[in-house]
């Protein structure tokens, strides 16, 4: 739940990555790091095993100026994907008011990006957050750049079909690591979230 401090007019929001295991969403976050270190006052908190996955999160802080004279200001999370590692991402969860979905566009990971969005309900459910009842979700359909190197992708069809059938959240489909829609998914985030909190802010 967004941290509202009508003292100081300002308002704290939470959107996290989440999605299997090596899908992009620490890559997504060291994009938009270095794209706009300029405008930030802290660096960008990173945790990683022995494998370069992230364990517990990536933080990334910054700040969006006014709106309805409310100073806002956005934390970015990350989740570790694999399944051993479910306690930290409902840990991580907690409080949260806005999620990107990192799906993995390679046809060997459906199976995977399917168990990561159960999950993902599972875990808001503990939250008594019910992700189809206009909780802000964007989807992100990664790694569409493999098709140039003759990896085998899940059709965009096939993954609406698997992942957004149900919630109908808007999606891009992107290349984390070039930065191919990574920037229009995290301002499409934002903003959702904070459409969803302006009755708060009136």
């Amino acid at each position: 739940m967004a941290v509202i401090n009508i003292r100081k007019r300002e308002v704290q929001i939470k959107i996290v990555y989440v999605g299997p295991g090596r899908g992009g969403k620490t890559t997504n976050l060291e994009y938009l790091f270095n794209s706009i270190r300029h405008r930030i006052q802290s660096d960008m908190v990173s945790i990683k095993t022995h494998g370069d996955r992230t364990l517990f999160f990536d933080f990334l802080p910054f700040d969006l100026g006014q709106i309805q004279g409310y100073r806002i200001k956005t934390q970015l999370y990350t989740v570790p994907g694999q399944v051993k590692y479910n306690a930290t991402r409902k840990l991580v969860l907690k409080g949260v008011d806005g999620i990107v979905f990192v799906a993995d566009s390679m046809a060997v990971m459906r199976e995977k990006n399917i168990a990561a969005l159960e999950n993902l309900i599972e875990n808001l459910t503990f939250y008594d957050i019910d992700i189809y009842d206009r909780f802000p979700i964007i989807m992100q359909y990664n790694k569409r750049d493999l098709a140039d190197e003759g990896i085998p992708l899940l059709d965009i069809a096939t993954m609406q079909g698997d992942l957004n059938a149900k919630l109908n959240a808007p999606f891009f489909e992107a290349c984390a690591v070039r930065g191919e829609n990574v920037i229009p998914t995290a301002k499409k985030a934002i903003s959702a979230t904070i459409i969803s909190l302006q009755d708060h802010l009136a």
